[in-house]
C-alpha cells in the first residue's frame, strides 16, 4: 500500500520527551511549520511554560504529564490528543534516557529501569498510537542511536536498550507491511548529539560524562524527525561519524573491541564528577535544547539527506570552479 502523509502544517504531531534536546528542538521546529503540537513529558512545569510560550506564537499545543514507562500513562496522552485535536498524524517516540557504568556495577533496578522508559516506552507508544494511525494513516517515528548499531562499553545497557528499539522498529514495520497499513514505520538514529543528554543521565563512574566528539546540533535531528513526518522513510542518519561507526562496528567487529580502552576514555572526562540529581527515577531539570558541549557542530551528511538538491548543486558549483580554474591555468 502506498503511504500518503500529510503536509506539517496540517497535522497533529504527539512528541514524548518533550521538555528537553531532541524532543524540544522538534517541537519548537514542528511550531514553525504550522503543526498542532501534543508534548509529553514528566516535568509538569517546563511542559506548562513551553506550551504557553508556544501558543503566544500562535500554534495549537497541548502538554500531558506522561511516564512513558507506565502504558497508563501513554494511552492516556493518545486519548487526550483524540480528544483535543481529534486524533494524530505523528507519534514520535523520543523519550530516552542515558546511564554510565559498567554493566557489573549498575543495580538490577536502575537496568530495569533504564529498559523501562528507552525500550518500554517506545513499544507501549507504539502500539497505543498505532490503534489510531491504523485507521486514518500516519507517521510513527522511533528514536534509535548510532548505539542501534555499535555497543558503546560503560553505556553498555544503554547500547543494549537502543538495539532492542532497533529490532522491535524493524519487526513492526514488516507487519505493518504483511497487514497493507497505511503507517510510515522509521527509525532515528543519531550520533553524539548535543543535548544535556549526559547532565541527565545517571553516572556510577567517578568522572564526568562526556560525548566524544564530533558532536552534532540537536536541531539536525530535528530537521529529520520533521522529513519522515513527511516522507515515509525506513531509516535516518544523523551525523556521517555514525554512520560509519556502524559500517565498521560490521566489518571489523574485532579490531572495534581492541579499541575499548579508547572507547571507555573518550566517555570521560579527566575532572571529577559532580553530584547532581539524574533523571533516572525523575524529571530532570528541563528546558534545555542545548547541553554544555564546548563544539556543537553541523551535519553535511545529515543536510544531503534532507535536501538533496540542494547539495547536488553546491557539489555541482564547487566542480564547475574547480573546472573553470583548472581551465584557466592551462590556458594559462
Amino acid at each position: 500500500m502506498k503511504i500518503s502523509l500529510k503536509p506539517l502544517s496540517q497535522q497533529t504531531i504527539v512528541i514524548t520527551g518533550a521538555t528537553n534536546g531532541i524532543g524540544l528542538a522538534t517541537a519548537q521546529a514542528a511550531a514553525k511549520r504550522g503543526a498542532n503540537l501534543v508534548l509529553a513529558a514528566r516535568n509538569e512545569e517546563v511542559l506548562a511554560k513551553t506550551v504557553r510560550e508556544l501558543e503566544e506564537s500562535g500554534v495549537r499545543a497541548l502538554y500531558v504529564v506522561t511516564d512513558v514507562g507506565r502504558r497508563e500513562d501513554v494511552e492516556r496522552l493518545a486519548q487526550s490528543a483524540i480528544e483535543h485535536f481529534g486524533g494524530f498524524d505523528t507519534w514520535v517516540n523520543n523519550a530516552g534516557q542515558g546511564l554510565w557504568g559498567r554493566l557489573e556495577e549498575v543495580t538490577d533496578e536502575d537496568h530495569r529501569r533504564l529498559f523501562d522508559i528507552n525500550f518500554w516506552g517506545v513499544v507501549y507508544g507504539s502500539t497505543t498510537a498505532l490503534r489510531h494511525l491504523k485507521k486514518q494513516g500516519g507517521a510513527l517515528i522511533n528514536l534509535g542511536s548510532v548505539a542501534s548499531d555499535f555497543a558503546f562499553p560503560i553505556q553498555g545497557m544503554y547500547s543494549t536498550t537502543k538495539h532492542a528499539i532497533k529490532g522491535f522498529t524493524d519487526a513492526l514495520r514488516r507487519e505493518l507491511n504483511d497487514e497493507g497499513a497505511p503507517v510510515s514505520v522509521t527509525l532515528i538514529q543519531p550520533a553524539a548529539i548535543g543535548t544535556p543528554f549526559a547532565l541527565h543521565a545517571k553516572n556510577y563512574t567517578e568522572n564526568e560524562a562526556n560525548l566524544p566528539q564530533p558532536i552534532y546540533a540537536p536541531e539536525d535531528v530535528a530537521r529529520t524527525i520533521l522529513l519522515a513526518a513527511e516522507q515515509p522513510r525506513r531509516a535516518l542518519h544523523i551525523g556521517g561519524a555514525g554512520k560509519l561507526m556502524g559500517i565498521f562496528s560490521r566489518l571489523t567487529p574485532g579490531l572495534v573491541d581492541t579499541t575499548s580502552s579508547f572507547m571507555i576514555k573518550s566517555q570521560l572526562k579527566p575532572e571529577p564528577k559532580r553530584h547532581r540529581q539524574d533523571s533516572l527515577w525523575q524529571a530532570g531539570q528541563d528546558g534545555q535544547v542545548r547541553g554544555d558541549q564546548s563544539f556543537i557542530r553541523r551535519s553535511g551528511y545529515t543536510a544531503a539527506i534532507v535536501n538533496p538538491l540542494a547539495s547536488l548543486l553546491v557539489v555541482g558549483a564547487v566542480g564547475v570552479g574547480i573546472g573553470f580554474a583548472v581551465w584557466n591555468k592551462l590556458k594559462d
